[in-house]
């Protein structure tokens, strides 16, 4: 059961913040991250990654850096400022919202005809 594009488009904001929380990374890196913690359900592109981090970097959320790494390939790190740090408090008041929601709604038995 594969996320719907709409689900993946509302959370890859709070996700890629969130990941960026944990510390540095660069970006196929953030990608494999996601499709780890999500139990391969949501399989990001660099297509639709890339526009979320170059978003996110021009909001002065995140700043990136080229560095070479250890093999000597040239890779684009990105990390969490401290605004980054305070939309990413402002993400999880929203989702834990729709969460506390969708939860109190799946707790009732459904009223079938």
């Amino acid at each position: 059961m594969a996320c719907s594009k709409e689900l993946v488009a509302a959370s890859a904001t709070p996700l890629v913040l969130s990941v960026l929380a944990q510390g540095e990374n660069y970006g196929y890196a953030i990608i494999k991250r996601v499709a780890e913690l999500t139990g391969g359900e949501m399989q990001w592109t660099d297509g639709m990654l890339y526009p979320v981090l170059h978003r996110l970097e021009k909001q002065g959320h995140i700043q990136s850096e080229w560095r070479s790494s250890e093999g000597g390939r040239r890779r684009k790190y990105y990390r969490l400022r401290k605004e980054g740090a305070r939309q990413l408090a402002l993400e999880k008041q929203k989702w834990e919202v729709v969460h506390s929601a969708l939860t109190s709604l799946w707790e009732v038995k459904p009223c079938l005809t």
